[in-house]
């Protein structure tokens, strides 16, 4: 019987052994964890999670609470990141602005609008503590409109707490990975995105030195299905100059057996769509995944029921492999 016994102990630990800390990383992205951060944070609880709004700070506290259970640290001393954002009273119809001369010449104004918003921000020391690969979801919403007839939630279930989702998944797979990355890693979790990028373009006008961030990659709106006879299909915008990136995704999709169809757009500046345009305009690379419109888009309709988990596990996947490459390999 010992004979017998001791080859399959020697099978278990090499088997054991020989996955990689990446891989190990890579198996715990699940469904099930998806489907409890979407259903919690699209649910009618949280009021459609408009910024500077109830909802959306339930959200941002959410988010802490998650990245604290992970074992994930705040990038400063707090998870928060708060900021302000002012507009002219809004029969003038003028976006809110998170820069400072804006904000300056608001407050002369005698009839001015003011939004206390936050993000949420964690962080990995890597190996170099000065050079960074961040990630990063929106987490706010649309709100409620009391005007509308029965459904009155914007609950946003794809838009965008299916990319809120990914992060904090990605966010466990480096800590379950046990390895320490070369680069350091920011979890990014932006506030006021639906009013003008706020909070994305509010960190990047207070982070020391853009030089030091290596790559961006952005979440928003992955998953749902914009043609029901393509399940598989997601868009995989990229800065063209980093060829790189298509090939990680074509490489790990046919590795890792991820079902997944992508169509690949090579984008000479990304600065549209998300935010991951405050990154691209100050020349920062990115990836941004996004499963192209639906009928829900901006609608009470978008609900958790509606999301198509088994691809969302998949780009989850295929992008925690992206942010490994980002935060260790030297060059790309």
């Amino acid at each position: 019987m010992k004979t017998i016994l001791l080859p399959l102990i020697l099978l278990i630990t090499l088997g054991t052994s020989a996955q990689s800390a990446k891989e190990i990383g890579l198996n715990t992205i699940n469904r099930k964890s998806a489907e409890v951060h979407i259903e919690f944070l699209a649910s009618d609880a949280l009021e459609g999670r408009e910024a500077g709004k109830n909802g959306s700070k339930i959200a941002s506290e959410y988010i802490k609470a998650m990245l604290q259970e992970i074992g994930i640290k705040p990038l400063n001393n707090s998870y928060f990141q708060e900021f302000e954002a002012y507009s002219k009273e809004r029969q003038k119809r003028v976006r809110f602005s998170v820069h400072p001369d804006s904000i300056a010449k608001y407050k002369k104004e005698a009839a001015h609008r003011k939004l206390e918003m936050r993000n949420v921000l964690g962080y990995i020391e890597g190996e170099n503590k000065d050079e960074f690969a961040i990630i990063g979801a929106h987490f706010d919403h649309l709100g409620i409109d009391e005007a509308l007839v029965n459904d009155k939630i914007y609950n946003g279930a794809d838009d965008n707490a299916s990319g809120v989702s990914a992060v904090l998944q990605i966010a466990k797979a480096f800590v379950k990975s046990g390895k320490k990355p070369k680069r350091s890693i920011i979890f990014a979790f932006w506030d006021g995105e639906e009013l003008g990028l706020l909070g994305s373009e509010f960190f990047m006008l207070n982070f020391p030195n853009s030089s030091q961030i290596k790559s961006y990659l952005n979440f928003d709106m992955i998953g749902r299905n914009n043609d029901e006879s393509k399940p598989n299909h997601v868009v995989y915008f990229y800065t063209e100059a980093n060829k790189a990136f298509g090939e990680w995704l074509k490489n790990d999709i046919k590795k890792y057996n991820l079902d997944l169809a992508p169509d690949y757009r090579p984008w000479d500046k990304p600065i549209g769509g998300s935010d991951n345009s405050s990154f691209a305009k100050r020349e920062v690379p990115i990836i941004w995944y996004h499963t192209d419109g639906h009928p829900d888009y901006h609608q009470p309709s978008d609900h958790a029921d509606k999301i198509n988990w088994s691809k969302l596990v998949n780009i989850t996947k295929a992008a925690y492999l992206n942010l490994w490459n980002m935060a260790n390999i030297d060059d790309y």
